[in-house]
């Protein structure tokens, strides 16, 4: 439980005044340490996300497809986030559930998480080896819907809890928690050679970390119930949509530049995200995991699963580091955010840029390169989020209307929309171009993109108009 004084609590619980009801919960303070539990399950998912993204295609084409199809595929997460982040962002900014706005939203998108998740990855296992893929394809894109409903809440519950001073250091201390999360992902990867024959016990791994992170933010996080004004128009099915667009004609111009940039860093953050490991395992290592490999190239690929392991552990330990310096500045100064962000997307065009041009087979210099292509990725979840939540503390402390959940799941967005150019560019080099030839040529323009939003940067407008006209 919140330190709140109980009176202050029972008063805005029995109102039936949201007004009343918000400014009765005040003084409500949550500690940092509190905040921090209730932020663990993007642990959780994130551990998920590393697994599934890195091993996507290769696990496809594992099952028997051919390669622009196993990447082809990976279209799923970014047209199911698109649409599905804003969608339940905004029916659980309204959600009038006895349990909370946000709690019965994660664990419902859990549960169904976990069913997709089991015959996605036991599809090998309950179905001969050349209809498996039937299974497996299909499922892929509902486990990444149910991921989205999953992950949605998160940042949102907690920026429901947190004092405006607690926005930002908030932010980072989700990006401190995502790159613990990378860092027993990538340690998982390694227990297997080929970790796309043993997705059904990697899966199982990922759902008890999942479920421990979420209980205890269960048992941390308290919600009351949102009450919906008795003069409030009946909302219907459609509302979620009608909502979507209201807020999105409110939002400014400097948002949606802010958005923009966003986007080119994803192109970057999502060709590494998706495609690190199969530029290890066929570009560095000449290796191969499909039936038609030999065993030299099944024992290369292994050499390159490992390797893109060992460096995603150092660039989570360099990801924590450096988030925690990024703590203390966004706390301590008052640094212009956008000569903080610039730098970070500048370094991770360099280094993405060498991967294709300069490191051939050293995979120590591909290490490095991987290692530091994180400095756009934790960045971006810091900086931007950050200031999006910050403003919409303060506008509601000006009697705003705001709509937190929907405003960060629209920066998710730009998550989504960079993965996709990332994937279908790289599924139309494949059509005409070498796998090796391919992930080089995405990679470039990976770098090139990490350039372009690192320009856009220098020009970010800070304030609350970024939220709203």
């Amino acid at each position: 439980p919140a330190e709140v004084d109980l009176a202050v609590l029972e008063a805005a619980q029995s109102t039936n005044d949201p007004k009343e009801a918000k400014d009765a919960q005040v003084h409500e303070f949550w500690p940092l340490w509190k905040l921090t539990l209730m932020a663990l399950p993007q642990l959780g998912v994130q551990v998920m996300w590393i697994i599934l993204g890195s091993n996507a295609a290769p696990y496809l084409k594992h099952l028997g497809a051919p390669d622009f199809l196993a990447t082809l595929n990976n279209i799923a997460g970014p047209v199911t986030g698109f649409f599905m982040g804003p969608l339940v962002g905004s029916w659980s900014d309204r959600s009038t559930s006895r349990y909370g706005r946000r709690r019965p939203i994660i664990i419902g998108g859990l549960i169904s998480t976990m069913l997709a998740g089991i015959l996605y990855a036991g599809s090998e296992k309950a179905l001969p080896h050349g209809a498996a893929i039937w299974l497996a394809a299909p499922m892929y894109w509902v486990l990444d819907v149910t991921i989205n409903i999953f992950q949605t809440p998160f940042r949102a519950l907690v920026s429901d809890k947190a004092a405006t001073e607690q926005q930002v250091p908030m932010q980072a201390v989700f990006v401190i928690t995502i790159s613990v999360g990378n860092y027993i992902a990538y340690s998982l990867m390694k227990i297997y050679d080929d970790p796309t024959s043993h997705m059904l016990e990697l899966m199982l791994i990922v759902f008890v970390i999942n479920i421990l992170c979420v209980g205890i933010m269960m048992i941390v996080a308290r919600e009351t119930p949102f009450v919906r004004p008795a003069d409030a128009p009946k909302e219907s099915l459609c509302s979620p949509v009608i909502n979507i667009v209201r807020s999105v004609k409110g939002m400014s111009a400097a948002f949606f530049f802010l958005a923009l940039v966003q986007c080119f860093v994803w192109l970057g953050n999502g060709t590494w995200a998706m495609y690190g490991q199969q530029w290890f395992t066929s570009n560095v290592f000449r290796g191969d995991n499909s039936d038609a490999a030999t065993q030299e190239e099944k024992d290369a690929y292994g050499k390159g699963v490992d390797a893109y392991g060992t460096g995603g552990q150092i660039r989570s330990g360099v990801q924590l580091v450096v988030s925690l310096a990024l703590l203390a500045v966004l706390i301590y100064t008052h640094f212009p955010k956008k000569f903080l962000y610039a730098p970070f997307l500048f370094t991770g065009a360099v280094f993405t840029l060498l991967a294709p041009f300069a490191v051939g087979n050293a995979s120590a210099f591909a290490i490095v390169c991987f290692v530091f292509s994180i400095l756009p990725e934790l960045a971006c979840f810091a900086i931007p989020y950050g200031l999006v939540a910050k403003w919409n503390k303060e506008a509601e402390t000006e009697g705003k209307t705001v709509s937190t959940a929907l405003q960060m799941s629209l920066l998710n967005c730009c998550i989504t929309v960079g993965q996709q150019v990332s994937t279908l560019s790289l599924t139309l080099f494949e059509t005409s171009l070498t796998l090796q030839d391919s992930l080089k040529a995405i990679f470039i323009v990976a770098g090139m993109a990490y350039a372009v939003a690192g320009t856009g940067a220098l020009f970010l407008k800070e304030g609350s108009e970024t939220v709203a006209k």
